[in-house]
């Protein structure tokens, strides 16, 4: 769907359950050569949580690993719809 790599590394504490660490990406060179290519992420690298579009590093109000998933989706699909038009 719309060209490119997702990518979603996730580290779970095996007696919680919780998630300590989390990665979602997408990567698509053709619509963003630099940062490797990484159109949009998530994740809670570096000690905070934040979201990478394009080149711009935002921080993120944390609401559960869930709620990251979901924003990371709703935007992968929006930035997409446009790509599946064009092919």
């Amino acid at each position: 769907m719309g060209g490119g790599i997702l990518k979603r590394l996730v580290w779970v504490d095996e007696k919680t359950g919780i998630v300590t660490k989390y990665s979602l990406v997408y990567i698509n060179q053709l619509l963003y050569a630099l940062d490797n290519g990484r159109v949009l992420g998530y994740d809670n690298d570096h000690g905070y949580h934040h979201k990478h579009f394009m080149g711009e590093i935002t921080p993120i109000e944390f609401k559960g690993f869930e709620a990251v998933e979901e924003l990371f989706e709703a935007e992968f699909k929006e930035i997409t719809k446009g790509l599946k038009k064009r092919t």
